[in-house]
């Protein structure tokens, strides 16, 4: 019998007992939520980004919208949050007692300056506290600092330099994270400014500003708070491809640890987040729907997954997959063809459909309406398999001539 898989792992000389953690969010925004999360089991939480006292938060609300027609079929979440009301005072004091009754759990804290004293008060205050960790919000809006008053930290490598320097210049025994946004042009530019601050770790990479949509009766962009609305925070499954590119790409050119954040759904998603270089995963969108007992079910799967591939642990899938990730030049040029199972297919024409307005126009249908591809004219470009829904229905195979085709 195969030798169960351990979930334990270690990111920026901290011990978890599983890589899942809950990110800085509402699910963390309130003691007794937190409490609850960790009795539930998830590895550790990141608070929700706190300020100094002097800050004044206004937020507005209603803060919630979402992409998909119904609950069902939500593939991303939007908000207009910013930051949590609950200032450096409260979350210090709450930092204490998770502590006291979750010794052996990791409490980080999410934080956010717009001046120099601000950013280093708040770590000292933090660490006196009894943080494990502290994670720099550098994608949101951040006051005067910077040349653009407004715009993200992270949009700007050498004030992230800069800033980075600070807080880690102040952190006297806790990992210093920086959370980046995926909206740059050269996020490995801004990765690499993160490492030469000396920080600890990179959080990547949060939320995408996003339009929700627009109510056709009202005009009112979603969500609608008083008849106007602003840009919200892209989240969940909507985001995860983006998140995958964002952690593949700092992890195949900058030697950090990469805590990943933004469309993790379940433990596939954070298998494939291992995979091309993170070493833990944050969850928000998903615990905020489902609830915090989805930990056991991330736990159970990504168990049985490492156990099913003769894995000892999470450590073992970290990067696996960035070897596979090349330039299209280097990508081989094979003779596909796509195969359809008759015994799967339940004649539904989305393939012949799509084929023939928006592919090659090479697959045909029998007379009992039964598809079939035509070999000679299908170039395999796999259109026909992402469309059907029956599983295993379609897939590609190498055809004649495989050993590849002119440009």
């Amino acid at each position: 019998m195969r030798r169960q898989a351990g979930l334990a792992v270690e990111f920026c000389g901290l011990h978890l007992d599983s890589p899942f953690l809950l990110s800085a969010s509402p699910c963390t925004d309130d003691l007794e939520m937190a409490r609850d999360a960790l009795r539930a089991g998830w590895a550790g939480v990141i608070l929700k980004t706190t300020s100094v006292d002097a800050v004044e938060v206004d937020l507005a609300y209603p803060m919630m919208s979402r992409v998909g027609a119904g609950g069902e079929t939500m593939v991303g979440m939007g908000n207009i949050d910013l930051i949590s009301e609950h200032h450096i005072d409260a979350v210090e004091k709450r930092v204490r007692r998770l502590k006291r009754a979750f010794p052996d759990k990791i409490v980080g804290a999410s934080i956010m300056g717009a001046s120099r004293d601000q950013w280093e008060t708040l770590v000292r205050r933090l660490e006196g506290a009894g943080v494990d960790l502290i994670e720099c919000s550098f994608s949101c809006p951040q006051g005067s600092l910077g040349s653009k008053p407004g715009a993200m930290l992270a949009q700007d490598p050498a004030l992230v330099r800069t800033v980075a320097g600070w807080v880690k210049g102040a952190a006297e025994r806790v990992p210093v994270i920086i959370k980046i946004t995926p909206m740059v042009a050269d996020v490995v530019e801004v990765a690499e400014a993160v490492k030469a601050s000396g920080a600890d770790g990179i959080a990547a990479s949060n939320t995408i500003p996003a339009l929700m949509g627009i109510d056709l009766e009202t005009f009112c962009p979603n969500p609608c708070v008083g008849g106007r609305s602003a840009f919200s925070g892209l989240s969940g499954p909507a985001i995860k491809p983006i998140t995958l590119r964002v952690i593949a790409e700092i992890a195949r050119a900058v030697d950090l640890p990469i805590t990943a954040t933004g469309g993790a759904s379940d433990w596939r998603d954070a298998a494939e987040m291992l995979l091309v270089g993170a070493g833990t995963v944050q969850f928000c969108t998903a615990p905020m729907r489902y609830g915090f007992r989805i930990i056991d079910d991330l736990c159970d799967g990504l168990r049985a997954y490492l156990t099913s591939k003769g894995l000892g642990s999470p450590a073992d899938l970290v990067g696996r997959a960035l070897a596979s990730i090349v330039s299209h030049d280097d990508l081989p040029r094979l003779r596909m063809v796509s195969s359809i199972d008759e015994t799967r297919c339940i004649r539904c024409d989305l393939c012949y459909v799509a084929c023939r307005d928006g592919g090659h126009r090479a697959i045909r249908r029998n007379p009992d309406r039964v598809p079939y591809t035509d070999e000679e004219a299908c170039v395999g470009c796999g259109l026909c398999a992402q469309v059907c829904p029956v599983d295993g229905c379609i897939e590609m195979r190498v055809g004649e001539g495989a050993g590849g085709r002119g440009r």
